[in-house]
């Protein structure tokens, strides 16, 4: 049986109207061309689909049985024609960011994907980066938010801003300090508040500092920023605070402050990839300045 689209399209309109001459009208055919596809579909079918009446046309159960389906099948095309007007795969954006990052820039990025109709097609995945790049590479994301530049050569990104870092802790610390932060190589190795292994923010902390984990004395492998900035609020140690995530957890951690390092203050690079192999079309690009515009205001 080979039962085209454009016959169920047909079909569909002789159904609804029950009028061979305005089911010509409405898809904007002849009423004869319209008449030779409803005959090749009964033909495939084999079988009536429809009868003439006085009253005009009306359908037989096989016919009555087959608009059911043709219904589905010509609703499930407009989906995936719909779907492939969106950006990314599948119909969805599957983006995901790092912990470090999701929690400050998708409040601000959320009411312009919202506004370019893009929201309710968004699928968000927060994880550490190795998850992310490894789900980017199986497919299962089409773009991911990092801090790191890709080391396979299977991606491409593009860079969507510095976060500088900020040296935070109690008021009490900070003035022992004399209200200016050192450079990050003279800090106590005792003193520093680190996250979990695995989380780069951590690793990239250590490495400005020139130091290893096993340097930190004081390293309480804490899950997440906030944890972290809570306790470096109630004077347990110092941390290292990305001036994106600055606004919300000062506001949250009471007593934290935070101040800038001396020049060159060192910074992470947060960029946004994808796979190469992904047709980029418009919508990488689109989605890169969304989120360079949503970071702004938390830059300063």
């Amino acid at each position: 049986m080979n039962i085209t689209l454009r016959q169920l399209r047909y079909f569909l309109a002789l159904s609804r109207t029950g009028n061979f001459t305005r089911a010509a009208e409405t898809i904007h055919v002849t009423q004869p061309a319209l008449s030779m596809q409803i005959r090749a579909l009964e033909e495939e079918a084999g079988t009536r689909l429809v009868e003439r009446t006085p009253q005009g046309v009306v359908l037989t159960p096989q016919g009555r049985a087959l608009a059911l389906h043709a219904e589905r099948v010509l609703g499930a095309m407009a989906d995936l024609e719909g779907a492939l007007r969106q950006p990314g795969q599948g119909g969805r954006l599957m983006l995901g960011m790092i912990p470090t990052v999701a929690p400050y820039l998708l409040p601000e990025v959320l009411p312009i994907l919202r506004a370019r109709d893009i929201g309710r097609d968004l699928h968000l995945r927060e994880a550490q980066t190795d998850t992310l790049l490894e789900e980017l590479l199986a497919g299962r994301l089409d773009a991911v938010v990092v801090a790191s530049p890709p080391d396979d050569q299977g991606l491409d990104g593009v860079v969507l801003f510095q976060d500088p870092f900020l040296l935070a802790g109690s008021a009490v610390r900070i003035a022992d300090l004399g209200n200016q932060a050192v450079a990050p190589a003279a800090l106590d190795p005792g003193q520093l508040l680190l996250l979990d292994e695995g989380h780069c923010l951590g690793d990239q902390a250590l490495e400005v500092c020139g130091l290893s984990r096993r340097s930190s004395r004081l390293d309480l492998g804490a899950a997440s920023l906030s944890t972290l900035c809570r306790l470096a609020a109630q004077g347990m140690g110092l941390t290292f605070l990305p001036q994106i995530a600055k606004g919300q957890e000062t506001a949250a951690a009471p007593g934290l402050t935070a101040i800038s390092f001396p020049d060159p203050q060192p910074a992470r690079q947060i960029m946004l990839l994808r796979r190469r192999s992904t047709p980029a079309e418009g919508w990488f690009q689109d989605l890169a300045g969304m989120l360079r515009h949503a970071a702004q205001p938390l830059l300063g």
